[in-house]
């Protein structure tokens, strides 16, 4: 049986779940959201190479990128200095 195959359904699952806690209002859920956002995108990277599904692999680095981004802003320290 091929296990990287099925890798796609835990990562739907974990996806699903990252995007409920990014929505909440608490900053807790909201970063642990990104973590596991983050974690979404590698194993949808690695069932994209698997795949050989390369348009997904490029998609699953920039959504990276854009969590990271995301997260950094998510940060009391940063939001406070860029209202001032």
């Amino acid at each position: 049986m091929d296990y990287l195959h099925q890798l796609q359904w835990p990562a739907m699952v974990v996806t699903i779940t990252a995007v409920w806690l990014i929505a909440s209002q608490d900053k807790r859920r909201r970063k642990f959201g990104f973590w596991c956002s983050l974690l979404s995108n590698f194993l949808w990277l690695v069932w994209g190479w698997h795949a050989h599904a390369h348009a997904l692999v490029v998609l699953q680095i920039a959504l990276a990128f854009l969590n990271i981004r995301g997260a950094s802003k998510n940060e009391p320290e940063l939001n406070a200095k860029s209202e001032v």
